[in-house]
């Protein structure tokens, strides 16, 4: 079985990478937010793999971390996920993004995933709750914070910062998550103004 490959990248297909590993051209598949990192070809690249061999095939399905190989054998353990699916949900969301999306249960940035409709993103979210933080630290504070806007709960500031957040196109998650990183440093008296400038800014890094 093939764990990990480091050669130079020859050339792109629309989901995969073909890396030229010593004379050897290996086809591996990638979901497009690790294909978008790699670099242009005749350039050197390092990809952890996910081997899968079946009668008539074998098939190589490259990423960037660990982190995000193991994410993609857990969300095949949902009913209905397969490696396309997979792959489109990494495209989404990095690893630490979807540790903190099926957390908080932020179904709706699951379901931005290619193949992932509302009824699926919930059964992840269901399925994977428990299992998430042992793939990526949670912050509670997020988790908090979540909860309190659901709820409607979350005080008048936080809820139109992460609310202008999302109005300028950002994902719900990120944009809490911008806001819960906002309001550690400004404190919780915070007005709108300036969770939104701070929350801009934690979104630039």
């Amino acid at each position: 079985m093939i764990g990990k490959l480091k050669g130079v990248v020859d050339s792109y297909g629309e989901d995969f990478v073909i890396l030229d590993v010593h004379g050897v051209g290996y086809l591996v598949h990638c979901s497009a937010r690790t294909l978008q990192r790699l670099p242009q070809p005749g350039e050197a690249a390092e990809l952890a793999i996910e081997t899968h061999v079946r009668e008539d095939m074998i098939r190589l399905y490259g990423f960037r971390s660990d982190a995000e190989r193991e994410w993609f054998r857990l969300l095949q353990t949902v009913q209905g996920v397969g490696t396309r699916v997979a792959l489109g949900v990494l495209s989404v969301l990095e690893p630490g993004a979807l540790a903190t999306a099926i957390a908080t249960g932020d179904k709706g940035g699951i379901a931005r995933a290619p193949g992932v409709g509302p009824r699926l993103a919930a059964r992840l979210v269901a399925e994977l709750k428990d299992k998430a933080p042992a793939f990526a630290p949670i912050d509670p504070a997020l988790i908090a914070l979540t909860g309190a806007v659901e709820e409607r709960t979350a005080p008048q500031p936080v809820a139109d910062a992460i609310s202008a957040l999302v109005n300028l196109g950002y994902p719900q998650i990120q944009a809490s998550a911008a806001i819960a990183a906002a309001l550690r440093e400004a404190g919780e008296g915070a007005e709108t103004k300036t969770l939104i400038k701070l929350g801009l800014r934690e979104l630039a890094r």
